[in-house]
């Protein structure tokens, strides 16, 4: 059975985006039954939607997004205001393995949403990255930020107004739901492009 690859867009930022890895993780297996691979792609959602760097988080999107993860069981530390992630954009992007970018993508959540680590600290990033061995200064460039720029308005061509978005097929599907909806939509997905791979 070949492997279906499916876009995730993310923002570090978001703390629905950390909800949505920690239900993927716990659906490990399912994603490997199904042959799914999940694609993460970081954007700047500041560049999306209605969202300012530094800006308090507060009133229905604070409340909103710490009601997701007490439904789905995951528990959170959401920043006051809203981080610049640009930086640990750049990072992910410029890893050369997926499994690098895994570890960043675990590193960066669980220092913002567990420890509440401010990522738009140098010194902070730069200490997240040297957990995993990563030298952050040489990939944080001009053209490294350009490249992010290039990758959210790809993102927005394609659809995305908001984080997560999963993207299945040419349908943007947003947001994150318990692992019993999302598997079946997984499942859903996997048969009807399935049946039009040739025989």
């Amino acid at each position: 059975m070949t492997t279906l690859r499916i876009p995730v867009y993310y923002d570090f930022a978001s703390t629905l985006c950390y909800v949505a890895h920690r239900v993927m993780q716990s659906m490990a297996d399912d994603l490997g039954a199904l042959a799914i691979d999940l694609d993460w792609r970081p954007v700047d959602l500041t560049r999306l939607a209605d969202w300012r760097r530094h800006a308090p988080i507060q009133g229905v999107r604070r409340e909103n997004a710490l009601r997701v993860a007490r439904e789905l069981g995951v528990p959170v530390r959401m920043p006051v205001e809203w981080p610049d992630s640009r930086h640990a954009h750049v990072v992910a992007l410029g890893l050369p393995s997926a499994a690098k970018r895994a570890a960043w993508r675990e590193r960066v959540w669980s220092g913002v949403h567990e420890e509440g680590r401010a990522i738009d600290e140098p010194r902070a990033l730069a200490a997240m990255a040297a957990d995993l061995g990563v030298d952050v200064l040489p990939r944080v460039t001009p053209a490294a930020l350009r490249r992010l720029a290039a990758e959210t308005r790809a993102a927005r061509q394609a659809g995305v107004s908001g984080v997560p978005t999963f993207e299945l097929g040419t349908f943007p599907m947003a947001g994150i739901q318990e692992p019993a909806t999302m598997r079946a939509t997984f499942e859903r997905f996997s048969r009807h492009s399935r049946a039009r791979e040739p025989t």
